[in-house]
């Protein structure tokens, strides 16, 4: 297939995987990159000199094109986007702020910048600021969601009329029907988070894939709408949270509840009790763990049956 996001960053198929934390790492990337979508690094868990290892490991595991997503609240931002400059990346994914401070700064290094947004208003500020594509990303996704809570099919309509720029649809999409379906309503790709989450070479605990294929419709709620809303399995903490939220409870509170590194007790630990497990809906439909490879395939061969058999 050839559109203008396998143009831009020159792949095969017009998937790309989800830069997510405890999840991302250069295994998961390059086994996506390898089978023809778009691997990203997930820098948003790794400490920089973490994601230079992964960086390097990258350049040793595939020839094809790859990527880095980077969260803008990164604390170490300004370090870190040098590093990618000198590293010679040619792909960054930016999420979670503005895309105006380093979209000049990455494409005076030669390196194409994709922003991730939550509404038709921050797409046209993505044009404005530059930037060579947009990810619009409806709140079925897992992990970190806007507060608009717009469902994808929503969305991505709404986000094509805003915007000229390529546009890659993500949230909930992990089959080639979700892949027709979003490309009927604009997009011209697709970001797939939950599915390469829950992969055989995705960097999550076991345990965390295992209890994914468990979920039934319902079991993800969004919540920490105070801080930033996030798509939970629920669990202990995810209840304890919720009592909490329904209480009134402040910022502060809620992160005294979370505590450190809840994210990395959850995906990465296995603590199924009490960490942190960001999943998306789409979750409970999927049910067996599939390689990247398989899911590429998969995908693409779901979209071509599908858009014959519409014809």
């Amino acid at each position: 297939m050839e559109n203008r996001i396998t143009k831009l960053f020159g792949i095969e198929y017009p998937i790309i995987q989800g830069g997510m934390v405890w999840c991302s790492g250069w295994r998961l990337a390059s086994a996506v990159s390898n089978a023809g979508g778009l691997g990203l690094l997930g820098a948003g868990s790794m400490h920089p000199e973490t994601l230079l290892e992964h960086i390097h490991k990258m350049k040793e595991a595939t020839d094809k094109p790859w990527g880095i997503n980077v969260p803008l609240m990164y604390p170490e931002i300004d370090k870190l986007m040098e590093m990618i400059v000198d590293e010679g990346v040619k792909i960054v994914f930016t999420s979670a702020g503005s895309p105006k401070k380093y979209t000049q700064m990455l494409h005076e290094a030669g390196i194409k910048v994709v922003h991730v947004v939550s509404s038709s208003k921050f797409a046209k500020k993505c044009e404005d600021a530059g930037v060579d594509a947009v990810v619009a990303e409806g709140f079925e996704a897992g992990g970190h969601n806007g507060r608009e809570e717009t469902t994808t099919m929503t969305l991505i309509p709404q986000v094509r009329k805003a915007t000229a720029l390529p546009l890659i649809a993500a949230g909930g999409i992990a089959s080639g029907q979700a892949l027709l379906a979003a490309m009927a309503l604009g997009a011209e790709g697709a970001q797939c988070g939950t599915v390469f989450a829950m992969s055989k070479e995705s960097s999550a605990a076991e345990e965390f894939k295992a209890r994914c294929t468990e979920l039934q419709e319902g079991d993800t709620m969004l919540c920490l709408k105070k801080m930033a809303p996030t798509r939970l399995i629920k669990n202990k903490l995810y209840e304890q949270l919720k009592e909490a939220e329904d209480k009134g409870a402040s910022a502060d509170e809620l992160r005294e509840i979370l505590g450190k590194a809840a994210s990395k007790r959850g995906i990465f630990e296995g603590d199924l009790d009490g960490g942190e497990l960001e999943i998306g809906q789409i979750a409970s439909g999927i049910k067996q763990i599939e390689s990247a490879e398989e899911i590429v395939c998969r995908i693409m061969a779901e979209y071509e049956d599908t858009r014959k058999r519409l014809l």
